[in-house]
């Protein structure tokens, strides 16, 4: 049966490759019934005719009336503002794509959760900020959560459900970033541009300071915690700079399962896409050629260089809304480092001081979580001036 999809954020890089997964399906697996996007209007009407959707929602209401005009003679419904990705997770949805960087993606995923609505999720960060809801939702619902980040799309293939209890140990690997090996004197001079070119992935650039700075595995370790009830002991990193073992899952018997493919995402947005089935067809991504690996390290993180791993730690030990702190500060953060107005280490000093002065809040609905997030960045974001 043909599968009707919605793209929250269709033109980022996790967006534009969900939509090549599709073109490269057989004809009929896939409808588009809707894209959005927060201000590349061009893009997303170029989008939605290739697709034949029928909304585009576009965030910034100021490209609302010229998408508008482009998109009049194709019967294309185009919808604005920040509630536009509510809008789109309220319809008839069979899977919703949640690729919105950042926690702009929390009340759209959480919308298409309390719809009942399976959730293919490129988002950390709404599980960072509001994990707890997002789990009762989705329970509640009978929806499900499907992780497309390559490690944690690596746990779920890897994990048996039925024998949850045996499991001793989940390992999220890590490529290291660009600056694997460097020491905190080293770390003080990178520059923006350095920091974008990532070793092995394709990836928006908020994703890609993340891991330079190896926040990205921070957040994935509060992640996985939500989306797998893992105890945070049983939680481990491990660089891998070759980034060909994807994540692994340790049980107790001595087996341990890994995923391992190419350092391309498409591989598992494929698998999202076709859950509970897989994609039968022409390949998409090539499958790995093991003559052709010349070898697979491992070490341990430089704690010392890259604090953000016991950061993220502090903060889930911590609870309440020390993690939304986290998220906020490091978002804050990595704007303005990409804006060049701190330095790299300035990142990690601005999250550490922001979690030391938060005072934590009760939540009790999504609404709360939202507000509190937008005062924690104008809070982020008047320390970070202050650098």
């Amino acid at each position: 049966m043909t599968k009707r999809i919605s793209i929250f954020g269709s033109t980022g890089s996790i967006g534009t490759q969900t939509l090549d997964v599709i073109s490269k399906s057989k004809p009929g697996t896939f409808e588009i019934v809707g894209l959005s996007a927060n201000s590349n209007h061009i893009k997303l009407a170029e989008q939605a005719i290739k697709f034949k959707a029928k909304f585009a929602a576009i965030t910034d209401t100021s490209k609302y009336l010229d998408l508008k005009n482009i998109l009049s003679p194709y019967n294309i419904e185009v919808i604005s503002g920040t509630d536009g990705e509510s809008e789109l997770a309220s319809l008839e949805n069979d899977q919703v794509v949640a690729a919105i960087s950042g926690s702009a993606g929390i009340l759209s995923t959480y919308m298409a959760l309390k719809k009942g609505t399976n959730v293919l999720f490129a988002n950390k960060e709404s599980l960072v900020c509001a994990g707890e809801l997002l789990k009762k939702t989705t329970k509640a619902s009978g929806a499900t959560l499907i992780p497309i980040d390559s490690e944690h799309n690596a746990i779920f293939q890897c994990i048996d459900r039925t024998q949850e209890k045996s499991v001793n140990k989940i390992t999220l690997t890590a490529s290291g970033g660009p600056f694997r090996g460097y020491s905190r004197e080293q770390l003080k001079m990178v520059t923006k541009e350095q920091a974008l070119k990532h070793p092995n992935w394709v990836m928006g650039q908020k994703v890609t300071i993340d891991s330079a700075t190896l926040f990205n595995k921070g957040l994935e370790i509060i992640e996985a915690y939500y989306l797998f009830d893992m105890p945070l002991e049983k939680i481990e990193v491990i660089v891998h700079p070759e980034s060909t073992i994807h994540s692994m899952v340790h049980y107790d018997d001595g087996s341990t399962l890994a995923q391992l493919g190419q350092s391309d995402m498409r591989v598992p947005i494929c698998y999202g896409l076709y859950w509970p089935d897989r994609y039968i067809g022409a390949n998409i991504v090539a499958n790995l050629d093991f003559t052709k690996l010349k070898s697979l390290n491992f070490e341990a993180p430089d704690h010392n260089a890259f604090p953000s791993l016991n950061l993220a730690r502090e903060s889930l030990s911590l609870g309440q809304t020390f993690p939304m702190a986290l998220n906020a500060s490091n978002e804050i953060a990595v704007k303005a480092f990409l804006e060049k107005r701190i330095g790299f280490l300035d990142i990690f000093k601005i999250v550490e001081t922001f979690l030391d002065k938060h005072k934590p809040q009760a939540l009790s609905n999504i609404s709360d979580i939202i507000e509190l997030d937008k005062e924690l960045k104008i809070q982020a974001e008047e320390l970070t001036a202050s650098v």
